[in-house]
């Protein structure tokens, strides 16, 4: 949808002024909105809340007449194109430029693709078909919005575990996986190995600064990273890892922002999967992160390299939905007032401790080890902890 307002393409009377899709993400079919686009990026909530308050005005001074020629109007001007050809030959043609001008150059790799039956499918077919790769195995790639395989969500275990599944039993190289509309995606390695959290944005950020060379923005949602990737981004491979709030937009937004004031940034990810970098128009485009990643491992592959990333022993997400806050729901309390309650009584708690300290530099929530407050959607509360001893919460997470 970006790319339509931006590409110079007479057969749709591109670039278009504007677009917009239709999608509830990784949300189920009952939960579905509307994305805006224009050259300068998505729209946020400010310009949505004008587009709605400026069609209402709009529509309050129609009369039944004027509201029925502006119906055939409309009808007459549509035109029905295939943008998606367009689209998919301007990614392949990006991994040529990349790759030296190789018409094939993913010719010998397996890559697997789990499209969840979200708009992620043709992305075996459309893209790395023509580039040579191997496909077979490839599952779930019809799109069905009610999800009869797994939700396609780079973060839900089923999903990840099927995608590795499909990586085994197929003996293929590479496992790719999407969100519903492919503005997220991970991978998993030959082995099942999965590359999504910090070691996707470890691998993202040893690319981008080995090309760029120069300080990079990384801005992750901020409780969930950790700071061993701290550790591995700022003195293994001489970045900067910039922490800020959750919502890929913001994080998008900051990056451009700190460009603006000369501090160079080129990119912006967020553990969630959603990717964006400067020389992409900070657009968060699952399938063009898939690409940077595939043309690394394919150039790794070829000259014999490996490596690898420091990391913590493991990153737990819980999502806190028990039946203590469903009562107080009921109680007349809002999940907001609730939510904005908890962390100020951990900020509290830590306050009186001297045995715990607080980040030094945070956005949101509190910052111990690791900590959201809510969820943007959903009423939970999401606790993220990084460990190196977990028997304490073993059997904890296993219940969870």
């Amino acid at each position: 949808m970006f790319n339509s307002t931006i590409t110079e393409d007479n057969s749709f009377l591109g670039p278009a002024d504007g677009s917009s899709m239709i999608t509830a993400s990784h949300f189920p079919y009952n939960r579905n909105g509307f994305k805006f686009f224009t050259n300068s990026g998505g729209l946020g909530k400010p310009d949505i809340k004008n587009i709605l308050e400026r069609a209402a005005d709009i529509y309050d001074k129609f009369t039944v007449e004027g509201l029925t020629n502006s119906k055939q109007k409309l009808l007459a001007s549509v035109k029905r194109v295939d943008y998606m050809n367009v689209y998919t030959s301007d990614l392949a043609k990006a991994v040529r430029k990349a790759a030296r001008n190789i018409e094939k150059p993913l010719e010998g790799f397996h890559i697997v693709v789990d499209a969840g039956n979200g708009a992620g499918g043709f992305f075996a077919a459309k893209v790395l078909g023509p580039l040579g790769a191997v496909t077979t195995g490839s599952q779930f790639l019809e799109p069905d919005g009610m999800f009869p395989n797994h939700i396609p969500y780079p973060e839900d275990k089923t999903a990840m575990k099927a995608v590795s599944q499909a990586v085994l039993d197929n003996k293929a190289d590479l496992g790719i996986i999407f969100d519903t509309d492919v503005n997220r995606s991970a991978a998993v390695d030959s082995t099942g190995l999965e590359f999504n959290w910090n070691r996707l944005i470890a691998f993202m950020s040893a690319i981008v600064l080995e090309e760029v060379r120069f300080f990079f923005f990384f801005a992750p949602r901020l409780i969930v990273t950790s700071d061993g990737l701290t550790t591995f981004i700022e003195k293994k491979l001489g970045g900067k890892h910039h922490r800020f709030r959750r919502s890929y937009k913001n994080v998008i937004d900051e990056a451009i922002r700190l460009n603006s004031i000369g501090e160079e940034s080129h990119l912006a990810i967020e553990t969630s999967g959603h990717g964006a970098l400067k020389e992409n128009h900070w657009l968060d485009d699952g399938a063009y992160l898939m690409f940077k990643i595939l043309d690394k491992l394919a150039s790794a592959c070829a000259s014999g390299q490996s490596g690898g990333s420091k990391e913590p022993e493991i990153s737990v997400e819980l999502r806190l939905k028990d039946s203590s806050v469903i009562q107080i729901l009921k109680e007349g309390i809002t999940f907001r007032d609730y939510g904005e309650a908890v962390p100020k009584h951990l900020e509290n708690y830590v306050d009186s401790d001297p045995r715990l300290q607080k980040a030094p530099v945070n956005y949101e929530g509190v910052r111990l080890l690791l900590f959201t407050p809510n969820s943007l959607h959903d009423p939970v509360l999401p606790l993220n902890i990084e460990l190196l001893d977990t028997s304490a919460l073993d059997k904890f997470v296993q219940a969870s």
